[in-house]
C-alpha cells in the first residue's frame, strides 16, 4: 500500500502546538528540528537508523524519537507533519499520514514556511562548493556584526552546528538541488525564496534522480528564473553549462561573473598555496581591488571566496570590512579537515566523492604539501558514483595522489553489474597510467595495509560523503598503536 496524501492538506495549519518529523535524523531534518524546538513548538521525531552523533545532539535538545517507519507514531496526532526526503509513500507511518488526512510538508517547505519568508534568504547553489561557500558567507557576515541564520549542510566551525536563528536581515541557506519528497518531486531550492544567490557551478551528478546533464541544467536554469529582478545572481560564469543557462536569458535579474576569463566582473588573480592558507588578488567592477587572506586550500575555494565578496559588495559591504572577516574563518568539519597527526603521518577527511571534486581537492592539498607523498583513500558511495558513468572520470581525478586505496562498493540492486562503477577496474586503470593504485575489499583491509606502509611525512587523505566505518579514528589509533 501506498500513502494518499490529499494536496490540500500540504500546508502549515494556522495554529500548531506539535510537530512531528518523520525521518529525523537525516543532517538537514535534525537542524529544522533544533530551530523548530528553539521557536517554542513541542517536537518529536521518528527514524529508521537512530544512532550517535544524530541520536545524542537531538536528546541534547530534549527531543524524543522514535525508532522506525511505524504508524503508532503519529499517535496522538500531531498539529503538523514534516516528511524528510528519506522516506518513501510505503512506509506505514507515511500511510497513516495520508489515512488520518493531517496537514504535511517537506523539509523545505518547512524551512521557507518558519524561518525564511520574512528574511532576505541568500542561497548557495551549485554542484561542488556549496557547503564551503555558504559557510564562508554566514561566518563572514557573522565578524562583521551581521550575523545570519542559516542552515547548511555541515558544521561550522565559528558555530558549532550546522544552523542558527538570528532576528538580523540575512538567512544563508546551502541549496541543494536534490529532490523534495516522495509527494514533491522537485528539487530542494525551488522552495527558497531566493532574493540573492551564488551559483558554483553545474554539472551532472545525483543519477539516481537526474538522468542527463539536460535534466540538470534544466533545474538550476529555473531557480535561475525564481531570482526576483530587485536580487542578484553570483554566477560562476567562465563555467560551460552556466554560461549557457545565462545566454538562454533563464535570470531576470542582474548577473554578477566572477572567476579567471577576463570578461568576468570579478577576476581571480594570482594565488600564493601557504600551507593549507592561501592568499590571493582579485580585481573586480569600478576599479576595486585586493588582495585576500583565505585560510583554505587551492584555486577552488579562492573562487569560492571571490564569489561571497562580489554578493558581499553588492549587498552594500565594503572591502576594508568584508577581507579581514574572511581571513578569520574557521573552516567547516569534513572540508580537508585535519582529524590528527601521529609519528609524523597526518590523516585528512574530506567530503569529496563527485571526480570534479577530488580532483580539485587533490590538487589543492598537492599545492599545500608539494613534498609529501599523497595517499588518497576513496569510498564510491553515492547513487552516482556507484554507476559506471563516472568510470573514466575517476581514472583522470586522482593524478595528483601518490597512491590510490579504493574501497569496493556495496552493489546498487536496481542496476545490472555492466552499468555499476567497479573498484577494481578503477585500480587497474589507474596502475596502466603509473600509479601505485589498489582495491580493496573492505575498510579494515584498508587500516591494515595504511598502518603497515604508512611513513612519516605522508599525507593521509580520506575522500567519503558518509562515515566510511570511522576510519579516521580506526586508522588513527592503529597508527598510535604501532609507535
Amino acid at each position: 500500500m501506498k500513502a494518499q496524501l490529499e494536496p490540500g492538506r500540504n500546508m502549515a495549519p494556522e495554529h500548531i502546538r506539535h510537530i512531528h518529523l518523520i525521518g529525523i535524523c537525516g543532517t538537514a531534518m535534525a537542524a529544522l528540528a533544533g530551530m523548530l524546538k528553539a521557536q517554542g513548538f513541542h517536537v518529536t521525531g521518528s527514524d529508521q537508523n537512530v544512532y550517535p552523533p544524530m541520536s545524542d545532539f537531538l536528546a541534547s535538545l530534549d527531543i524524543p524519537v522514535q525508532k522506525g517507519f511505524l504508524a503508532e507514531h503519529l499517535h496522538p496526532q500531531p498539529d503538523l507533519v514534516i516528511v524528510g526526503n528519506v522516506v518513501r509513500a510505503v512506509y506505514p507511518e507515511a500511510v497513516e499520514l495520508g489515512r488520518l488526512a493531517l496537514p504535511y510538508l517537506s523539509m523545505p517547505q518547512a524551512l521557507a514556511h518558519f524561518f525564511l519568508r520574512d528574511k532576505t534568504p541568500l542561497v548557495v547553489c551549485g554542484t561542488h562548493g556549496k557547503t564551503t561557500t555558504a559557510s564562508l558567507l554566514a561566518t563572514t557576515l557573522h565578524r562583521m556584526g551581521e550575523t545570519p541564520g542559516f542552515m547548511i549542510g555541515g558544521l561550522v566551525e565559528a558555530f558549532g552546528r550546522n544552523y542558527n536563528l538570528r532576528q538580523g536581515r540575512y538567512f544563508v541557506v546551502e541549496g541543494d538541488e536534490y529532490d523534495t519528497a516522495f509527494f514533491n518531486k522537485v528539487s530542494k531550492f525551488h522552495h527558497y525564496l531566493p532574493e540573492f544567490a551564488i551559483c558554483t557551478s553545474v554539472e551532472f551528478d545525483h543519477a539516481d534522480i537526474f538522468p542527463d546533464l539536460a535534466s540538470i541544467k534544466a533545474t538550476f536554469g529555473e531557480f535561475f528564473g525564481r531570482i526576483p529582478e530587485h536580487g542578484a545572481l553570483v554566477a560562476h560564469s567562465e563555467s560551460p553549462v552556466i554560461a549557457e543557462l545565462l545566454a538562454e536569458g533563464r535570470a531576470r535579474c542582474p548577473v554578477i561573473g566572477y572567476g579567471e576569463d577576463g570578461a568576468c566582473q570579478w577576476r581571480l588573480l594570482a594565488t600564493r598555496a601557504q600551507g593549507l592558507k592561501t592568499s590571493f588578488d582579485f580585481a573586480g567592477p569600478d576599479g576595486l581591488a585586493g588582495t585576500c587572506e583565505l585560510p583554505l586550500p587551492g584555486r577552488h575555494n579562492c573562487l569560492n571566496a571571490l564569489a561571497v565578496i562580489a554578493l558581499l559588495q553588492r549587498l552594500g559591504f565594503a572591502l576594508p570590512r568584508i577581507l579581514p572577516a574572511m581571513a578569520s574563518f574557521e573552516g567547516v568539519k569534513r572540508r580537508q579537515q585535519i582529524r590528527g597527526v601521529v609519528r609524523g603521518i597526518t590523516v585528512v577527511d574530506d567530503f569529496a566523492h563527485h571526480p570534479t571534486a577530488v580532483q580539485a581537492t587533490l590538487a589543492a592539498l598537492r599545492a599545500s604539501w608539494p613534498e609529501s607523498r599523497l595517499v588518497a583513500v576513496f569510498e564510491p558511495r553515492t547513487n552516482s558514483s556507484r554507476r559506471a558513468v563516472f568510470q573514466e572520470a575517476y581514472a583522470k581525478a586522482f593524478a595528483d595522489a601518490s597512491r590510490v586505496l579504493i574501497r569496493a562498493t556495496l552493489p546498487l540492486d536496481d542496476l545490472p553489474p555492466d552499468r555499476q562503477f567497479s573498484s577494481q577496474k578503477l585500480a587497474e586503470t589507474l596502475r596502466r597510467q603509473g600509479q601505485d593504485a589498489s582495491a580493496f575489499a573492505d575498510t579494515e583491509s584498508i587500516i591494515d595495509e595504511l598502518a603497515a606502509t604508512s611513513r612519516s611525512g605522508d599525507k593521509i587523505i580520506i575522500l567519503s560523503n558518509g562515515g566510511f566505518d570511522n576510519i579516521h579514528a580506526r586508522l588513527l589509533e592503529r597508527l598510535q598503536a604501532g609507535a
